[in-house]
């Protein structure tokens, strides 16, 4: 359903002219985001539930940790972008078409691909260079950086300090100024007079607020059951991890196709 979910909306946005437009732009990169994530898990996920994989070997894993982290930090960018893509569309749709314009689209699109991929490499790649030598089982159906700093007895202060900073700066950085956009277009919508128009700008934004209720939750959730539940049963790990990957990509092709007419 992932897979078809996301082609699907891919697919109408490349195909249909009048969805050429900056928001079904970031859309499809929202879309794209979601299917790289089920490809970079697909094979463990699967594998683990099929019988068929037992174990990883340690590059595999290191490989997989980079890839989930840096799509999840390409995801939260992707909805600051989308953000601040309804903030100028009901702040300031008169100049929307020509500050969002294709040549802009696509420059947001790189630097959100290089913000995502090239801050990662210096705390993963030290993964390779630790001691294991705590029980060799991971908590998810993947890996996870934090997992596999968990099994290391290696001095890890430098992946810990480094790991917490991208979080700050990325995923809580992106957050407080999702938020903050939202403030502010709720400043400009109650300043709206007629009550129609107001209802009319909100709904624009429906969908995305609830993309980054899909995101965050599971991430928050994920959190919550590494920082403190070492005691809950190893099924609880499981579940999470398992709605931390395959939860948002279900449900954004879900909400985009309901919430927004177009599509």
């Amino acid at each position: 359903m992932v897979f078809l979910g996301t082609c699907m909306v891919l697919h109408v946005i490349r195909t249909e002219p009048s969805l050429h437009q900056p928001m079904f732009y970031f859309l499809a990169m929202l879309a794209l985001t979601d299917l790289c994530v089920g490809l970079s898990t697909v094979h463990t996920v699967l594998g683990i539930l099929w019988g068929v994989i037992q174990e990883i070997s340690l590059d595999s894993c290191i490989a997989q940790s980079y890839f989930i982290h840096g799509l999840s930090f390409m995801e939260s960018s992707v909805l600051l972008t989308m953000a601040f893509d309804r903030y100028i569309a009901i702040c300031n749709p008169r100049r929307y078409s020509s500050i969002l314009t294709n040549d802009k689209i696509m420059k947001i699109g790189v630097a959100i691909l290089c913000r995502s991929s090239m801050l990662i490499p210096p705390v993963i790649i030290r993964l390779k260079f630790l001691n294991y030598c705590h029980p060799h089982i991971l908590s998810h159906s993947f890996c996870l950086h934090q997992d596999l700093i968990r099994m290391a007895c290696s001095n890890i202060r430098f992946n810990s300090i480094y790991g917490l900073a991208l979080v700050i700066s990325n995923l809580l950085l992106d957050a407080v100024l999702i938020i903050i956009s939202y403030i502010m277009i709720l400043h400009a919508v109650l300043a709206i007079a007629s009550r129609e128009e107001r209802i009319k700008s909100l709904q624009t934004c429906v969908s995305h607020i609830c993309a980054v209720l899909v995101f965050y939750i599971p991430i928050i959730g994920l959190t919550m059951v590494h920082r403190f539940g070492r005691h809950l049963s190893p099924w609880v790990h499981v579940l999470m991890g398992n709605v931390y990957i395959l939860f948002p990509p279900l449900m954004n092709p879900i909400i985009y196709s309901i919430k927004t007419q177009q599509i």
